[in-house]
């Protein structure tokens, strides 16, 4: 009985390890590029003074999700290709573009936010990703 009870405890918790429940999805991995492209249009767009009209990020392949800590926490370094439909006066495709993102699950557990290593190590730029 005790056997069977320590059976079922750790086939729960390798169940709910691998659930996969707490890993960013690939919506969310989606999201967190396109919030990335945008920080960097909107620092084009000043520099060369084109207006974008708008991107689509689009067939987002993960091919690694490793959980990682950042300042403590719990997070997730996430790479993989994705592609990527640019509005200018004509719309531009790019296909195959590399991604490589790290995305932080908040404490309360309902939001995320994609951070943005800086030049110093222990400083990190955060986006709440929406």
């Amino acid at each position: 009985m005790v056997l069977r009870l320590m059976a079922i405890a750790i086939l729960f918790v390798l169940l709910t390890a691998c659930s996969g429940g707490m890993q960013p999805s690939n919506k969310l991995v989606q999201s967190a590029i396109a919030l990335q492209l945008e920080q960097t249009q909107q620092q084009l767009s000043k520099q060369l003074g084109v207006d974008f009209q708008g991107l689509k990020v689009e067939h987002v392949k993960i091919e690694q999700r490793e959980p990682i800590e950042i300042q403590s926490s719990p997070a997730y370094h996430v790479r993989g290709t994705y592609d990527l439909k640019l509005k200018l006066p004509r719309t531009l495709t790019q296909k195959q573009n590399a991604f490589d993102v790290y995305l932080q699950r908040q404490q309360e557990g309902k939001t995320w936010r994609l951070l943005i290593p800086q030049k110093d190590p222990s400083t990190w730029l955060s986006y709440l990703i929406r």
